[in-house]
Parts: C-alpha cells; structure tokens; sequence
C-alpha cells in the first residue's frame, strides 16, 4: 500500500494529538484527584454518584428537620415535667389539707395561696414558647393559647415534619389536650387523622375531613358541659371515672386547680379531698401526653442514626466511583509522557524529506 505524505503527516498529528489528550486527562485527575471529571468520563458510574449525591444532600435537609423538631419536643417534654412537678405539689398540698389532724381554717387558706401561686404557673406553662412560636397552640404559634382563666384559642393542629421518605413525625402536642382534657376518649371530639397526605388528591380530601372535623368539633364544644360526678364514682385506683353525663375520660387542669383554691378557701374538707382524684387523673393525663412526646423523640433519634449512617454509606459509595487513585495516577503520567516523546522523537523519521526538497 502506497504511504502518501499527507497519510503520515495526518497520522502524526492523530497520534500526537491523542497523547497530548491523554495527557491532559491524567493531569486533570491529578489536580482534582477525581477519576471522573465530566459525565462522558464514565456514564453509568457518574449516574451512580450524581444519585448519592442526591440522596445525601436529601438525608441533610432531613437531618436540618429533625434537629428542629427535636429542639420543639425536649422543651414541650422539659415543660411538661415542670407541670407534672407542679401538679404533684399541689397533690402533697392537698394530702395535708385533706383532714382535720393536720388542716384548719387557716392553714387552708394559707395552702390556697400557694395552690393560686401554682395554677398562674401551670398557665405560664402553657403559654411557653420557642423562638417566636407558642408551643402549645398547635397551628396557631403566634396566638397566645390560654388566658388567665383557662380558656384555650389555639388549636388541635399537629405541625409534622419529614423526617424521611413518606415519614412524617408531629413536633408538637396541641395544649388543649394536655391542658383541658379534650380529645381524649369520650368526649366526641375528633382529632386529625395520623396519615399525613402524599399527593394531590389526598390533599383534597385531607381538605374535606378537616372541614367536617372542625364542623363537628365546633357542634360539639358548643354543647360541653363539664360535670362531675360524685365523690363515690371515683375508681379504687386514683382515676376518675368517665363523666357521668358526656362520657369523657379528660380532666381541665386549670378547673381542677381552682376548685381546690376554692375548697380550701372555703374551708371544704370534702371537696379538698375530692379533689385529690382529680389531681391524680390530672397527673396521669400530663404523664401520658409526657410519654407520646417521649416516643416521638425516641423515634427521630432512632431516625437520626439511620440517616447519619445513609450519609456516610453514600459518600463511601461516590469516592469509590470517582475518586482517583494516585499512585495509578502518577504512574499513568509517567508511561504517557514517555509514550508522547516516543511519539513526538519518530515523528521526524516517518515524516521524510519529499522529492520536492532536491528540486529547490
């Protein structure tokens, strides 16, 4: 086959070219110390970082998430021991105010100074808040949740955050179940649904139940009417019976407390004794709220650790993919830079003098 100038000449400048390219691939992955520099680099692997990649900045925003529920839960679980604490105090107080041995008239109404002292406390509790929202007002974080004497104008809201894909955790507890006993078993108040909507269509219909609820929930508040039955209906073990007229299993704190204030101003033995299965409910409602934000804590901690480990799975995975390895890297630049003066030192053999040169 006959060799032409211009096939030498072209197949030089290829070779040449092609070394010099290598070259500067070897050189980049040096300076970057990443294998793959563009897509075209390695397709399926950069498909494969790019989705940890994505998968790790997804497991941060989640983490970002969980830090800030965690931040809403300790202090609603710190502030509902304080109110358990209180309540408590206000049970030893009422013990010793229960008889005539150890409570007269006038010791009571020293105690229902102190139990006044400790139900504008348990009001203070509930109107806490974080940064500038009300911890206790469900949706409603920027309105004040109780008043003075006990009314509540939050919510029954549960704000929930993605704590992971199709997870959802709510952050807060809405304080007319702590505090007034209300959306407990019993009393008909319906509380939102757990599920959390994921599409357009369960929007929708997560809309339409949340009318209804409201709705019946509003019928329902506007015919309430808290009663009390008899001492004799109070259970053996410390806990009230269901109301003997709505059925309801809840107990108003706020009530609870100023009906002692009130006996003991009264110098009511009965009702002060009374009132010491009151405060036990009472105590057990806000133990029980306690432990469902506990368990809410457990579980985004328990979260936490997954995705902290995800993250670090994830970018073992892509500097597994992409990075370089350098001592291959530095012994590649090498063989190519002895192949390059290979190539540039025959060029001048292969590329001879033409017939041309001699007719000058």
């Amino acid at each position: 086959m006959r060799i032409a100038d211009k096939m030498a000449f072209n197949q030089v400048n290829q070779n040449v070219g092609k070394n010099r390219s290598d070259m500067s691939d070897l050189q980049n992955q040096a300076a970057t110390q990443k294998r793959i520099n563009k897509p075209s680099d390695d397709p399926l692997s950069a498909a494969r970082v790019l989705a940890a990649r994505t998968e790790e900045h997804g497991n941060s925003q989640f983490i970002k998430n969980i830090n800030n529920a965690k931040s809403f839960l300790e202090f609603s679980d710190q502030s509902l021991g304080e109110l358990s604490d209180i309540l408590v105090r206000a049970k030893e107080l009422a013990i010793s105010q229960s008889n005539d041995a150890s409570g007269n008239a006038e010791t009571r109404m020293v105690t229902a100074s102190e139990i006044e002292q400790v139900y504008n406390q348990a009001v203070q509790i509930g109107n806490r808040k974080l940064g500038e929202r009300y911890v206790f007002a469900g949706y409603k974080t920027q309105t004040t949740p109780f008043d003075h004497a006990g009314n509540y104008f939050g919510d029954d809201g549960d704000m929930k955050i993605q704590t992971h894909k199709d997870s959802f955790v709510a952050m807060n507890i809405p304080g007319n179940k702590v505090f007034t006993g209300r959306g407990l078993d019993g009393d008909g108040i319906v509380r939102p649904r757990y599920e959390t909507p994921t599409t357009v269509q369960d929007v929708k219909e997560f809309q339409q139940e949340e009318i209804q609820r409201q709705q019946k929930n509003e019928d329902v508040e506007r015919n309430y009417l808290m009663t009390r039955g008899p001492a004799s209906e109070f259970q053996g073990n410390g806990k009230h019976k269901q109301d003997p007229v709505t059925g309801a299993q809840g107990v108003n704190v706020f009530a609870v407390l100023k009906g002692m204030e009130t006996s003991l101003k009264a110098n009511d033995k009965q009702g002060v004794q009374e009132s010491l299965d009151l405060l036990d409910q009472a105590i057990s409602q806000v133990v029980l709220a306690r432990s469902e934000v506990g368990s809410r804590i457990m579980a985004v901690n328990n979260t936490m650790d997954s995705l902290q480990k995800a993250i670090v799975d994830n970018k073992t995975t892509a500097s597994q993919l992409e990075d370089a390895d350098a001592f291959q890297v530095i012994s590649d630049i090498n063989k190519t830079d002895s192949t390059l003066k290979a190539t540039l030192e025959t060029s001048g053999k292969l590329i001879q003098p033409s017939l041309l040169d001699f007719l000058r």
